[in-house]
């Protein structure tokens, strides 16, 4: 890679990145952007990340018409009775792709739990607090975070759950 090539990533904001600085939270950032990296999987993989420490955002709406936020391992599933429970409602569904952008301002694979453009009540999945910083969508494909939980707090209002289901 050409060093300017380098640079232009290394210098690369995206708005999740921009809303941390603001906000005065501590963050690593990665690209896999010049990778085939397609799943959270992959990501992972492509940034040499432990696949149980970064987490993929995943948007829901609930039988109330409520919309939720479920963070979780790109190595697990989500468990859309865990989820519900989690939550108080009686069911969950995913949101169709289609929605996504017009409900959170992102797109299918580049959704983060910052940023959003309203809030919605937010879940990470429990494993979390295994680590002492979780990786996640910057918010645009290629681009990934590294906070801190109790950082993440002051971004986002979030709780904790069990809510997978490893394959």
């Amino acid at each position: 890679m050409s060093k300017s090539k380098k640079d232009k990533i290394s210098d690369y904001k995206t708005n999740v990145m921009r809303l941390l600085d603001a906000a005065g939270v501590g963050y690593n950032h990665y690209s896999y952007a010049d990778t085939d990296a397609v799943s959270g999987m992959d990501a992972a993989k492509a940034m040499g990340q432990n696949s149980e420490q970064v987490f993929k955002t995943l948007v829901t709406v609930g039988k109330s018409g409520e919309h939720y936020v479920f963070v979780i391992p790109v190595n697990a599933e989500l468990d859309l009775k865990k989820a519900a429970n989690a939550v108080g409602d009686k069911a969950v569904s995913m949101i169709k792709s289609k929605e996504l952008l017009p409900l959170t301002g992102y797109i299918h694979g580049g959704c983060s739990p910052i940023g959003m453009k309203k809030p919605f009540q937010t879940v990470i999945d429990e494993s979390c607090m295994l680590f002492d910083t979780i990786i996640f969508s910057a918010g645009k494909i290629g681009y990934q975070v590294e906070v801190a939980p109790d950082d993440l707090k002051r971004l986002v209002n979030y709780s904790t759950a069990d809510l997978t289901e490893y394959l």
